[in-house]
């Protein structure tokens, strides 16, 4: 059986290799939760959706949608952390919110972030004099950022509320707990770890200088916000019977949302929809989809629908600029004024470039 097991690994890794049999994998994974899906609202009536739907109170949507909104104003600090993090301080706020939320934005409808968030920020960020290795920097450290805030909502709500874990992964609690305490304390662990001396990643050209201690935590912090504001939102979304609290409904949450992104599904369709459905069993199939419906409206659709029209703006302010064209368009203009470099002033040059 080794020997076996030995030549399909082998044939794997020669003949399809790794990034195809993670392919593989993420399609394997997403079947399954397709199958999981089917066998869970294969009954499930539209019409039972719809009046779920119109069951929900106005003034819990509208809430759900400006805590959305809040997450994705959150997004954009990744990136303008990330830009801090790696010397680049002349790109100002206003092209990290952009590049932010355009590359989130699309990366989470499209699948695969790393590479289609990365394709759009090298598009903005080009525009400032960065290149290829900057962007692969920003990414590194705005994923840092992600992974950080994941690590401490799960590592604190693993171990306040261990059966929330459970729901999803079937492991008894007491496990779970350790499981939640081991990853507070690799937290701490690295924290201290950058707040004894000064630390880098990578070689040669590409290396990073992590951040220190305290704007360590800032980072954390980030991480944090975003990913609370994303679970109140879906808490606003729930159905009010029966009752679930709050920490346990962000692990339940953040745990679907990290299957989904590890899935490399588009929206992390089906995977995150199966996962939510299998550990809240207690709610009614409807109402749950129902509010899963509205999450992925606020969530996905809406902001991509607004990102592409921005990039579009901006490719069009561009190309009219381009042909030194009089009078740009109204929605161009701000997609141009957010992405195109500003000409400092002399005593405003960094003191690298004066050097």
């Amino acid at each position: 059986m080794r020997a076996v097991l030995s030549r399909i690994w082998a044939f794997l890794r020669d003949r399809v290799g790794l990034h195809g049999l993670g392919f593989v994998l993420s399609l394997i994974v997403i079947a399954f939760a397709a199958v999981v899906l089917y066998r869970m609202l294969h009954n499930l009536k539209l019409a039972d959706v719809m009046d779920a739907l119109a069951a929900k109170n106005p003034r819990d949507v509208v809430i759900a949608f400006f805590l959305v909104a809040g997450a994705y104003l959150t997004l954009t600090f990744y990136d303008w952390f990330a830009l801090r993090t790696i010397g680049k301080d002349h790109v100002p706020y206003r092209v990290a919110a952009l590049s932010g939320f355009c590359s989130y934005s699309i990366g989470h409808n499209v699948g695969f972030t790393v590479f289609t968030g990365g394709s759009v920020r090298y598009r903005i960020y080009s525009a400032w004099g960065l290149g290829a290795i900057d962007v692969a920097k920003i990414c590194f450290v705005a994923g840092l950022t992600f992974w950080l805030g994941n690590i401490a909502v799960l590592g604190l709500g693993i171990t306040l509320h261990p059966e929330a874990a459970t729901a999803v992964d079937h492991l008894p609690p007491a496990i779970n707990r350790l499981i939640g305490i081991g990853a507070l304390a690799g937290l701490f662990a690295y924290i201290a770890w950058v707040s004894y001396a000064p630390r880098t990643i990578g070689r040669s050209t590409w290396y990073v200088t992590l951040p220190r201690g305290r704007t360590t935590l800032v980072q954390v912090g980030i991480g944090i916000l975003d990913l609370t504001l994303c679970a109140a939102a879906m808490y606003m979304l729930m159905p009010g019977t029966p009752y679930i609290d709050p920490v346990s409904l962000a692990v339940i949450f953040v745990t679907a949302t990290l299957l989904g992104f590890a899935s490399h599904a588009p929206g992390g369709l089906g995977v995150f929809d199966a996962a939510l459905l299998v550990a809240l069993p207690q709610f009614d199939k409807s109402e749950l989809v129902g509010a899963l419906l509205l999450f992925r409206l606020f969530y996905y659709i809406v902001p991509f629908a607004l990102s592409l029209s921005l990039l579009g703006a901006r490719e069009l302010s561009l190309r009219i600029g381009s042909g030194k064209a009089a009078t740009p368009l109204p929605g161009a203009t701000l997609a141009r004024d957010a992405a195109a470099p500003v000409a400092p002033r002399e005593a405003e040059v960094p003191k690298s470039a004066a050097e």
